[in-house]
């Protein structure tokens, strides 16, 4: 069996609006009451794809959710025509897009019974993320429902608080081989909450059966997390045998680096310095929210918005880092500002998965002709735009659910409908 490298995107659900629900995520707070463009933002989702489909790599997707989430509020006593503004927002968020919170995906050659495992995330810390898991788990059930390939956990218990593969990084010789994964977790995030426990990493590893010796548990800086780096993906990135981080991503960097440096003598850390690029620059610019990707015609690319391009000081380390004949070949900027308003960007809209695509359920993975299709259904049916002041309209919550049910029709998906 061939392991490949399969990014699944979130595409941007037709609710996508700024309503400012995300403690902790600094763009989000600054946006929140702006009038989003759910059509604009789902394209240029697309175009994102279609640029990685271009590069040559295998690229997957998954969908919208039921928005408002009625059995939600129904479990909490109310319905989407009697809730208040504040818990109507939460049941309005297209937040799920964020494929990367989605869940996190041990691969066959790290795991006891060479299964790729998959635990769907809780996402207990913020309401308005707190329900999405059990739509997301009926996607992963789906389309990794091979068990012969595939085992997909349930989330964690919600006494702690899971965040998903945006806590999550794995560094390896090459994909296929055995790798060492490590898990990110926030002690104390200053102002902000820290999401990601430590047990609830604990209990993911467990469950999919990973050789404790070859597992690496780091603690987040508190100060990135009160400076917004709300999730580890904020702050640094991995990919086969590169780590790209910030010099203030973790609370103990040298401890950190001496125990990558003990399990894979292979792996290379790209650190970028804080007296080149400050913390508050990195995450407003989201430079480590990047896809760090394998290329196929060899050497690794960096898959990162044009606001890091935007940014002299980030593009000039950037610059010089490839000058540098580092194991980063080549810069590649995408245009997903709708998302990046909303404190996401490229690596925040995709969950990397390694695995044989022959064993995937062939509807969630796209093509040229695919994206076509979703295009000409986002372009008909997804709002053009969405003030946050007027989430109760009734007429709005018909355009979306009608926007949904057509995407999925169009995937041959009606059955999650």
């Amino acid at each position: 069996m061939s392991l490949t490298e399969i990014n699944f995107d979130g595409i941007v659900g037709p609710s996508h609006n700024y309503a400012g629900l995300s403690l902790g995520n600094l763009a989000s707070a600054k946006n929140a009451g702006s009038i989003s463009q759910p059509r604009a933002a789902a394209l240029q989702g697309i175009e994102k794809m279609r640029a990685n489909l271009q590069l040559g790599l295998v690229q997957g997707t998954f969908l919208p959710q039921r928005r408002p989430d009625r059995a939600w509020l129904h479990d909490l006593g109310t319905s989407a025509e009697d809730a208040d503004a504040a818990l109507l927002a939460n049941a309005m968020s297209a937040s799920s897009m964020w494929a990367a919170n989605a869940a996190t995906v041990s691969p066959a050659p790290d795991t006891g019974d060479g299964r790729c495992h998959l635990t769907v995330a809780n996402l207990i810390t913020m309401p308005h993320r707190s329900h999405e898991w059990g739509e997301t788990l009926a996607q992963l059930q789906l389309a990794f429902a091979d068990q012969r390939h595939f085992v997909v956990h349930g989330p964690v218990p919600p006494t702690f608080g899971d965040e998903g593969a945006a806590n999550f990084m794995r560094l390896t010789p090459s994909h296929g081989e055995r790798g060492v994964e490590l898990f990110v977790y926030g002690a104390s995030g200053g102002p902000f909450p820290a999401r990601q426990h430590i047990e609830a990493s604990k209990a993911v590893a467990r469950r999919h059966k990973l050789d404790p010796d070859r597992v690496i548990f780091v603690e987040q800086a508190e100060a990135a997390i009160a400076a917004g780096a709300f999730h580890n993906d904020v702050v640094a990135v991995a990919n086969e045998n590169v780590l790209f981080c910030h010099e203030q991503a973790f609370a103990d960097r040298d401890a950190l680096f001496a125990e990558v440096a003990r399990l894979c003598p292979e792996a290379v850390i790209v650190e970028v310095p804080a007296d080149r690029v400050s913390l508050e620059e990195a995450i407003a610019t989201y430079l480590f929210n990047a896809q760090l990707v394998t290329l196929p015609e060899g050497g690794q690319g960096l898959i990162l918005p044009t606001e890091s391009h935007d940014s002299a000081a980030v593009w000039n380390w950037l610059e010089a880092m490839i000058e540098g004949n580092g194991p980063i070949r080549k810069l590649i900027p995408v245009d997903v500002r709708q998302s990046m308003a909303n404190g996401g960007g490229p690596a925040c809209l995709r969950l990397r998965v390694l695995a044989d695509p022959a064993t995937i359920d062939p509807r969630f993975i796209v093509d040229e002709a695919k994206l076509d299709r979703m295009a000409a259904v986002i372009g008909e049916h997804w709002p053009e735009t969405i003030d946050a002041a007027h989430l109760a309209d009734a007429g709005l919550w018909t355009q979306i659910d009608t926007a949904r049910r057509a995407l999925y029709e169009a995937l041959d998906l009606a059955e999650l409908i």
